[in-house]
């Protein structure tokens, strides 16, 4: 692997976010307006629990939030890192370059790293000015859900630019579609056993899932619930390796049947 075809993959994507307003106001805008929403609404879900509950529905609903946003953030990163080059007409250079694909996924998730690290601080100074939310209360527990979301907004991510490489430019919605698919499902904001059985059952593939169920449990209770962390890991695991697969086969796809003449005519 050569470092640097992943480095400039990476500063070609850093250059393109620094010099543009509009994707700057992408990374903190919509996050920004998003935090005064849920802030709001937690404030008055607050007041109307009993005096008795000692529940901190600031901590339990906005934790939530900075952690959905860093999973959704990981995720369109990755697919619209490559989406820039599917815009700007330069993938098929890039395909055609000595770039290898795990360099350019490597690249990918730098800048999926530095985003999501740059929107974290970001998000968790923010929220502690307007709420007095101090996100590191979890303590150390935060690290595990913190990297599992990474990883599985990187496995999506890649699952994205395997669809737009199989189906064209006319794809690009679903960067922005799959964490919003994904959302109702994940138990994000409420506990799964609100689930139909069926659904409790469907839903457990999902690393997200445990996630959100172990974080609750360490807000609520004060532990760390390791076969939440153990399943959303395993299931992570399972989904790189998938995620990495389809990509393969996709881009093997379109290599066969001339797929990748789309990217540049759409």
């Amino acid at each position: 692997m050569n470092r640097l075809h992943v480095l400039g993959i990476f500063y070609r994507n850093i250059v393109l976010i620094r010099r543009s307003v509009p994707k700057l106001f992408g990374l903190f805008g919509f996050v920004t307006v998003a935090l005064f929403l849920w802030g709001f609404l937690t404030l008055w879900v607050q007041t109307l629990a009993e005096t008795d509950v000692r529940l901190d529905f600031i901590l339990l609903i906005l934790s939530a939030f900075v952690f959905w946003s860093l999973f959704d953030l990981s995720q369109r990163s990755f697919g619209v890192s490559f989406l820039e080059e599917v815009w700007s007409r330069n993938v098929i250079n890039l395909f055609a370059s000595p770039v290898k694909l795990g360099e350019m996924v490597l690249g990918f998730v730098l800048v999926g790293v530095t985003q999501a690290l740059l929107a974290f601080f970001y998000i968790t100074s923010l929220a502690f000015l307007l709420y007095t939310l101090n996100i590191w209360d979890l303590g150390l527990y935060i690290i595990p859900f913190f990297v599992n979301i990474l990883i599985f907004g990187w496995a999506l991510g890649v699952v994205t630019i395997g669809l737009v490489v199989r189906f064209g430019p006319s794809a690009d919605i679903l960067a922005f579609f799959i964490p919003f698919m994904l959302l109702p499902f994940s138990a994000v904001y409420y506990p799964v056993s609100i689930f139909p059985p069926i659904l409790q059952r469907i839903t457990f593939i999902l690393p997200t899932r445990h996630m959100f169920e172990g974080m609750r449990s360490v807000i609520t209770e004060g532990i760390m619930p390791l076969h939440n962390v153990f399943w959303a890991s395993t299931l992570n695991v399972a989904s790189i390796v998938l995620a990495f697969l389809f990509l393969y086969w996709m881009l093997r796809q379109a290599r066969v049947k001339g797929y990748l003449s789309r990217l540049v005519q759409d």
